[in-house]
């Protein structure tokens, strides 16, 4: 185990390394901001043409089965602290339905529309902005502009897995959704053939939500990984998880799998200690 854990990293270093010189060779003739569209680009979501749900063995646990289950799930049960949804939205102000908002973010997902990739951006607002967890907000036509330069179903067919949607009780002009995206490297992508047995990728769960503005146009698109130890793209969710998966990652801290920092590995080690020290001292 340790020999190969050693291999992996020779491998991930060589790989940063000639990222690295890649990136350096494109720094030298475009400008920096062309480096933070790159970025910004690698982080978009992936709409494919055909998204819906596909089954995979790897996908999840088994839940049990109902009859294994205390007999208070089949009743409601009272949560202390819960939010009362149907009160809240009911006091909302937004004009659109919940169930006519979720449709509406069922419907600028579609392949007709796809998030104003499909449709040149006719369903984004004039404040659109798009944020995630390391890249944003940007703005429409920077958004726009990035979307025009890559597209990976040219080298993946990908099934984008989207369920869970719900209107956000607390700020009614919110859709929330996940997906658990699945791809099948079909092309060559960033230098990274397919290889003998293909290459199949499965992404970390993402949370995803729109905000519509009150004529049902998109104001804000985000997502955010929720669990980086699920798939086997090193937690990583967007375009970054594919640059990963094909063992291209990009030269950045922020395009590789979470690794704890120094000074928090320092902060848990003392904290171990310390509860060593107290149990020992309790033991005496």
């Amino acid at each position: 185990q340790k020999k190969h854990t050693i291999f992996q990293g020779q491998r991930s270093a060589l790989n940063l390394q000639n990222n690295i010189h890649n990136c350096k060779n494109y720094h030298s003739d475009e400008t920096k901001s062309n480096m933070q569209t790159l970025a910004i680009i690698a982080l978009l979501v992936t709409l494919p043409a055909t998204s819906g749900f596909s089954p995979h063995p790897s996908v999840g646990p088994h839940l049990p089965t109902r009859s294994v289950l205390s007999a208070s799930a089949s009743t409601d049960v009272d949560l202390v602290g819960a939010v009362d949804e149907d009160a809240a939205l009911a006091a909302s102000s937004f004009p659109i339905a919940p169930s006519d908002l979720i449709n509406r973010a069922k419907e600028v997902l579609n392949p007709e529309v796809q998030l104003g990739i499909a449709d040149g951006g006719e369903c984004l607002a004039g404040d659109f902005e798009f944020v995630a967890a390391v890249v944003g907000p940007i703005g429409k036509e920077e958004y726009l502009n990035a979307l025009g330069t890559f597209n990976l179903e040219d080298s993946f067919d990908i099934t984008s897995n989207f369920f869970g949607f719900s209107v956000d009780p607390l700020q009614p002009n919110r859709v929330w959704f996940y997906s658990r995206q699945v791809a099948d490297q079909t092309a060559a992508f960033s230098g990274a053939e397919v290889p003998d047995g293909g290459r199949h990728l499965e992404l970390p769960t993402q949370s995803h939500h729109i905000d519509f503005a009150e004529d049902g146009k998109i104001r804000e698109f985000g997502f955010y990984t929720t669990d980086r130890r699920q798939g086997n793209t090193g937690g990583l969710g967007g375009a970054f998880a594919y640059f990963y998966g094909v063992g291209r990652p990009l030269p950045i801290p922020e395009c590789q799998p979470y690794k704890m920092s120094f000074r928090f590995r320092m902060l848990n080690f003392l904290g171990r200690l310390g509860q060593k020290l107290k149990k020992k001292g309790g033991d005496s």
